[in-house]
């Protein structure tokens, strides 16, 4: 394969993705501890033949994409438009300036191609007369038409299942664009209408596209499958003291009381993040944030949080699933539990039906019974490398 070519790849991610569920957009999503953009991204930016590249979002998803891209050494992003035709021509446009030789679009919903899949279509650019390479797999299964019922068979030769990313001479695609109707869904289609000779080439079932939300899972499972599973506890208590509200599971919830601690005494996310460190063996929230420690007083507790989950992401863990029970007479849990277990997803980056919020009582038995203060204790389930 040469790679004397200038290459640039765009990536497509100015979607909503609705089939992929509630939540946020599902390029945002975490897989394997990361945003679906991310992974894209990285798989892009590892292959040498390819010199840049550069996401096509929707402006109102910056902070998202900030979030996704941190530490990654990429151009500006580009505002996409209201369809994927009108996104993949913005990029194709601002690229205009300084314009690559071939120029890659990509989905990130397609956020798995392995290298063997860019090689092949880099190395089939290298022939003059072949203006653009696009690969797929060939369909294996039977075909039929029906509504209901099943009426005539569809013959499968020369049938092909397209993937991304689909790559391109940039004049040549750029001009198709430029020409094409609205209604193409992916540059295959209008460089096929522009009489572009376009090369097939082996896709790869890694480079699936993740759509429903059951992909999510499939993903998870493709990118992990030598990791063993950990489980471990934690446990928090904090007496009340003067105040109106407390810190529970990072949401703040109007009370009588306060609860007293060094930092804002949120034992939910205390009890949480002594069981994720304890999945990896790592101390205690005390050995990582000491109360000793001035720059911790009055500190937010979702920032203890994310610490333990950042190091099990380190050593190469997912988060499978954290559940809370908060052990108080009061305040009343049940009308802040959705949101606690949003709050407590987000932090970790994990889907929210991964977490679990309860609450119970004592009985009037103990300090709990007594009002005197409140307990949480957690439970962190993991996936870590052998």
């Amino acid at each position: 394969m040469s790679l004397s070519h200038s290459t640039h790849a765009l990536i497509v991610a100015a979607g909503k993705g609705v089939r992929a569920g509630a939540g946020l957009p599902k390029q945002y999503r975490p897989v394997a501890g990361k945003p679906l953009l991310r992974h894209a991204i990285e798989r892009l930016l590892a292959h040498p033949g390819i010199h840049a590249v550069t996401v096509i979002i929707n402006p109102d998803d910056r902070a998202f994409y900030d979030a996704a891209t941190d530490g990654l050494a990429l151009p500006p992003p580009i505002h996409g438009g209201a369809t994927r035709q009108a996104s993949a021509r913005s990029g194709l446009e601002a690229l205009a300036t300084n314009a690559p030789e071939i120029v890659l679009v990509h989905d990130a919903a397609r956020a798995f191609v392995p290298d063997t899949v860019l090689d092949a279509m880099l190395a089939a650019l290298e022939a003059p007369e072949v203006d653009g390479a696009v690969p797929a797999l060939p369909v294996i299964d039977s075909l039929r038409r029906g509504s209901g019922t099943y009426k005539a068979a569809v013959d499968r030769a020369d049938l092909w299942r397209v993937q991304t990313p689909q790559a391109f001479r940039y004049p040549a695609l750029l001009a198709a664009h430029r020409a094409a109707p609205e209604g193409a869904t992916d540059e295959l289609g209008l460089a096929l209408a522009a009489g572009l000779n376009v090369a097939i080439t082996p896709g790869d079932e890694r480079a699936f596209k993740v759509t429903e939300p059951d992909d999510f899972g499939h993903a998870e499972a493709m990118l992990a499958p030598n990791l063993v599973p950990r489980a471990a506890s934690g446990f928090d208590v904090h007496r009340f003291g003067a105040g109106d509200h407390v810190w529970l599971c990072g949401v703040k919830v109007p009370h009588t009381h306060g609860l007293i601690g060094h930092s804002d005494a949120d034992a939910g996310l205390h009890a949480l993040t002594d069981a994720l460190l304890g999945t990896i063996a790592a101390g205690d929230i005390g050995d990582h944030f000491p109360p000793s420690d001035p720059k911790w007083k009055g500190a937010a507790s979702d920032q203890f949080l994310a610490h333990a989950a950042q190091l099990v992401r380190d050593k190469g863990g997912l988060i499978d699933f954290a559940d809370v029970t908060l052990i108080c007479e009061r305040p009343k849990v049940g009308p802040h539990r959705a949101a606690m277990c949003a709050r407590i997803a987000a932090i970790l980056g994990i889907p929210v039906h991964k977490v679990s919020v309860k609450a119970t009582t004592t009985e009037l038995l103990g300090f709990t019974g007594r009002s005197e203060g409140l307990a949480a204790q957690a439970i962190a389930s993991v996936r870590l490398p052998e």
